[in-house]
Formats: C-alpha cells, sequence, structure tokens
C-alpha cells in the first residue's frame, strides 16, 4: 500500500486539530491546510464531502533530505489528509518510503522511513 490510513470517532475539525498538536509534538509544522470541498463549491461545483489535505514539514529534516538529493523535493512538503468516508472520519497520508523509492537513493530511503515512522505515530495519536 502506498498510504498508511485510520479511521477515528472524532469529527473532521476534531481530527484535524488533534493532528497538527500531534504534528507540532514531533516538531512538523502545518504550513496550510486545503479544505477541497469548500474550494469546488466556491467553483460553483457540487461535492458534499468533507475532505481537508494539510502540508506538513519539518525544516530540519527537509534541509537533511534536499541536501542527500535536490529530487526529494519533488514529494515536499509531506501531505496529510483528514476526510470523511460514508460516515467516518479518516486521517492518512501517502507514505513518504513509497514516494521516495521512485528516486532510486539508499541514503535517502533511511531518512524518508525515519521521518514515516515518526509521522505515522502522529497519526495513530490524533486518532
Amino acid at each position: 500500500m502506498f498510504d498508511y490510513t485510520v479511521s477515528t470517532k472524532k469529527g473532521i475539525d476534531e481530527a484535524v486539530n488533534s493532528l497538527e498538536a500531534s504534528l507540532k509534538e514531533e516538531q512538523f509544522g502545518v504550513l496550510w491546510t486545503f479544505d477541497i470541498k469548500d474550494k469546488l463549491q466556491e467553483k460553483g461545483l457540487d461535492f458534499e464531502n468533507e475532505y481537508k489535505v494539510l502540508e506538513v514539514c519539518n525544516p530540519k529534516e527537509a534541509q537533511r533530505v534536499l541536501s542527500e538529493n535536490k529530487m526529494a523535493g519533488y514529494f515536499l512538503p509531506c501531505k496529510m489528509v483528514v476526510y470523511d468516508d460514508e460516515g467516518t472520519t479518516k486521517i492518512g497520508m501517502p507514505k513518504p518510503t513509497s514516494l521516495i523509492s521512485m528516486v532510486n537513493d539508499e541514503n535517502i530511503e533511511a531518512l524518508a522511513k525515519d521521518i514515516e515512522d515518526r509521522l505515522i505515530i502522529c497519526i495513530d495519536r490524533s486518532a
């Protein structure tokens, strides 16, 4: 699986707030949150499902990864999602190891694994 996704009994906003707090504990900041439902409705498109995309970054980790291989920047910042799936709130992300494997660089694969493990902890804590 290219992703890591969990279900939670929390509502969307509560899950987002919990995720943001958990990320902060791991020194990841949320650069911005994209509310897909609001944006599509703003453009006159019918979309009723809550779906939020969080762009998250740890500057020290970004520097480490980019110092090893600039191609890793294609996958930065990390994306995390919180959305409604038929009445169940889901929290997930594409796995950094899945994305970085396309670069074929063992040095950054280890870095991606460390980051992935920490982001999974954030998701699990927030669920």
